[in-house]
């Protein structure tokens, strides 16, 4: 029998602090940047006693807690603020995928990788993340590494663009427009758009659960993409699963808008399928490991960066010159 590394904790240790680790993401004051937080660092600790269970597991709680969420999805309202804003946001995310998947090559990221961080910075963070890399199956540092940079550029933003948004003289109406497509999770959007005023944040939120609809078609293509181009070792069209999931975040989401009466049922499955993502993000983060880090390097922070001052830059500038209103 293989004996423990010298500075990893006992095997019996390490299962029980597993088990407390992910019983506190079952709290609903945790939050997912916090849980993926305690993950990488019991992950780096050598603390992870199952890796073989939770690799699998993260997979399978991810792609339910995807399902979970389109309980929370009225697809009527939301999509009637999608069709209006429609040009802008095609517009939006294909410039955010051309300039991501450019700096990714640049800097020599993974594909997956280079991916992972395009869509969260495109669409709505860790939620989209989560959505590509159940189709993707990427290796899961690719995946951590994704959700930590976006999360903390989420942290930055909730501090820095109410004062932004006053120093450019924007009104409530579009500092809603620009939160809701500039920061990454909905959390932050709400979070810096309820500072701003009451309008910023109807505004933000409304403009962001439209942009979340499209975690569907996204994944949907880009699972379609890899399979019909993408023929390089490791990496052939029939590595990625067809994504069922997404078709159940759909089903989901329309069931619940067309009925009613399931609204508020709807809203409690959104609720543990939100709480479901935070015990799936400390899974994700404990499964890290220091050498699957050292291998990552710091490339992905600097192209996770550079990618979304461009956006930020580039959504303020086509708000002030009018052409998102």
């Amino acid at each position: 029998m293989t004996e423990p590394a010298a500075d990893t904790p006992p095997r019996r240790v390490s299962a029980a602090i597993m088990c407390a680790g992910a019983a506190l993401a079952c709290w609903p004051a945790v939050s997912g940047a916090q849980a993926l937080t305690l993950g990488v660092v019991l992950g780096l600790a050598g603390a992870n006693a199952w890796s073989g269970v939770t690799k699998p597991l993260a997979t399978r709680l991810l792609q339910g807690s995807v399902i979970g969420l389109g309980a929370g999805m009225n697809l009527a309202a939301i999509w009637a603020v999608g069709v209006s804003g429609i040009g802008y946001t095609v517009l939006g995310i294909g410039f955010t995928f051309a300039l991501g998947l450019w700096l990714g090559r640049r800097a020599g990221l993974p594909r997956d990788l280079a991916i992972l961080l395009t869509s969260g910075t495109a669409i709505c963070g860790g939620s989209a993340i989560a959505a590509v890399a159940g189709v993707l199956k990427p290796r899961p540092e690719e995946t951590t590494v994704a959700l930590a940079t976006v999360f903390m550029l989420n942290a930055v933003a909730l501090v820095v663009f109410p004062p932004l948004g006053h120093a450019l003289g924007l009104g409530q109406h579009l500092f809603g427009l620009w939160a809701a497509l500039a920061i990454h999770d909905t959390s932050s959007v709400v979070g810096a758009a309820a500072s701003y005023g009451e309008e910023a944040l109807k505004v933000a939120t409304t403009v962001k659960l439209a942009r979340a609809l499209w975690i569907a078609p996204l994944a949907l293509l880009i699972g379609w993409a890899v399979r019909r181009f993408v023929h390089e070792e490791g990496k052939t069209a029939g590595r990625v699963a067809v994504p069922w999931f997404i078709f159940g975040f759909l089903a989901v989401a329309a069931l619940v808008t067309a009925m009613p009466p399931l609204v508020a049922p709807g809203r409690a499955v959104f609720v543990v399928a939100r709480q479901s993502l935070v015990v799936t993000l400390f899974l994700i983060g404990a499964n890290l490991s220091r050498g699957a880090l050292k291998a990552v390097g710091v490339r992905p922070l600097v192209v996770g960066v550079a990618l979304w001052l461009s956006v930020s830059a580039a959504t303020v500038g086509a708000i002030l010159a009018g052409w998102i209103r």
